[in-house]
């Protein structure tokens, strides 16, 4: 959480931007795993509503009136009962003057405020509801359907909550930092466990570990798997087996934000010479951005442009042929990189996914892309100062893929069935680092360095593998 002043000036940029009307943001409740009194833990807050309101509590609802220039802290106050399994909290009234906020309201009183802006036909102005409580609470208050509920959200808001949270204050970017320290910890733990015989399971549950003791959570469902290939292949009970590859994509949320790295390392602690031959295009690719990202340059450009450099590496060691341009332009590419190059991150991992990546990534200038593998790019649009990203490219061969593109004859021209066939027992890599772009350039979110490049990779497994 941070000072009073910056939540009293987030919600009144807010209301500058928006212009008129009431906003609504509503906070989480607790979600059960199994039943009501069984929740989930740790308890997630909406990223908006800490964003504007700072408060961890479940059972909130932050009321920005614009026209009048009013703030309210809706929610009612814990009882005894509650008091008695879980401790004392701030009472709703303490809660909203860390936040600045003057007043504050129960539960029962939100439908009367939203009737009485109803009636005064003023404009409800909400951000796009993922969860299905706040689902039923939106059609309970406002008589909107939860099938219309996404097309009913604020255009506005999403807006100005996207130009707001996508350029990072000082503080967050300090936050953030702290975040990729811990997932430093998380993934040199990863190395140092990483050896024939153990499970994926066993090293990805010390990864979780290692989140858990010095963050609240993890940034997402950690992955460890010897098959890269799968983009979002979670551990399983299988044993780290000599000659293959681990990869392990795995963050951090800590501070209200979060961390995300990839690193991809042989299990026996030592690359085979194919496996370096495809590591070195990816290593490329990845340290091609951190040379080019900057202020004002299109993040679809840096992507594109890495597909451009992919193809001809891939090209000169046969996996792929013909001309470059018209193997990108097809499509081509995808077959090994059938994501995109990275996303914007903050406190969410995808940051803003939920408001839709059409306002959060693209714009007027750069709309997203309906092709295969380029419309899996989250972010398009001209980078700016203080943006997160990250930096994620990756090679992959994926066995169903290569069946299907070359039962059906597609991006022929391009690619080399035929020494592509050889690969499908390989898995896939990918280095992913968090980068912020600066005045001229981009740096390195972290002072702690992950080992990427192949001797440093060694060496550090070397010498720090457990026997």
């Amino acid at each position: 959480m941070f000072d009073k002043e910056t939540y009293v000036k987030r919600r009144n940029e807010l209301k500058r931007l928006v212009g008129k009307g009431i906003v609504i943001l509503f906070g989480n409740n607790e979600s059960p795993a199994n039943y009501p009194a069984n929740a989930y833990y740790p308890f997630r807050q909406d990223s908006a509503f800490i964003y504007y309101f700072g408060m961890h509590r479940d059972g909130l609802v932050g009321i920005i009136d614009i026209d009048n220039d009013r703030d309210t802290l809706v929610g009612n106050d814990i009882d005894i009962e509650d008091i008695v399994w879980f401790g004392s909290v701030d009472s709703v009234g303490d809660m909203a003057s860390k936040v600045g906020v003057e007043h504050t309201a129960p539960m029962k009183e939100l439908k009367a405020i939203c009737d009485k802006a109803v009636s005064e036909n003023r404009r409800i102005h909400f951000l796009p509801p993922y969860r299905h409580d706040t689902m039923v609470l939106i059609m309970d208050l406002l008589a909107i359907h939860p099938s219309q509920q996404r097309e009913s959200a604020s255009i506005e808001l999403i807006n100005a909550v996207v130009k707001m949270r996508s350029t990072k204050e000082p503080q967050e970017i300090e936050a953030i930092e702290r975040a990729c320290e811990v997932g430093y910890r998380m993934h040199t733990t990863a190395m140092r466990l990483t050896r024939p015989g153990v499970t994926e399971r066993y090293v990805g549950g010390q990864v979780d570990g290692t989140a858990a003791s010095y963050s609240s959570k993890v940034s997402f469902a950690t992955i460890f798997t010897q098959h890269g290939e799968v983009m979002h292949g979670g551990p399983s009970d299988c044993l780290l087996e000599s000659g293959r590859l681990a990869l392990c994509d795995a963050g951090c949320e800590l501070d209200d934000y979060c961390s995300d790295h990839t690193r991809t390392y042989p299990v026996s602690g030592k690359f085979t010479q194919r496996q370096l031959d495809i590591y070195r295009i990816v290593e490329e690719c990845h340290d091609y951005t951190l040379e080019v990202a900057r202020p004002g340059v299109r993040w679809y450009d840096v992507h594109m442009n890495v597909c451009r450099l992919m193809t001809e590496r891939l090209k000169e060691i046969g996996l792929m042929k013909g001309d470059t341009e018209e193997a990108v332009r097809a499509g081509a590419h995808a077959m090994f990189l059938p994501h995109g190059l990275g996303h914007m991150m903050g406190m969410d991992v995808h940051d803003m996914e939920g408001l839709g990546q059409q306002y959060v990534g693209f714009d007027d200038e750069t709309q997203p892309s309906e092709q295969f593998g380029t419309n899996c790019l989250r972010m398009g649009r001209r980078l700016e100062e203080n943006f997160v990203m990250t930096d994620e490219p990756g090679i992959y061969f994926i066995p169903a893929l290569i069946d299907d593109w070359r039962k059906s004859g597609h991006c022929k021209e391009w690619i080399n069935f035929e020494l592509l066939e050889t690969y499908k027992d390989f898995g896939g890599i990918r280095i992913e680092d968090d980068i912020l772009i600066t005045k001229d350039g981009c740096r390195f979110l972290g002072e702690s360095r992950i080992p990427y490049h192949p001797q440093d990779l060694e060496e550090f497994m070397k010498m720090n593998n457990d026997k």
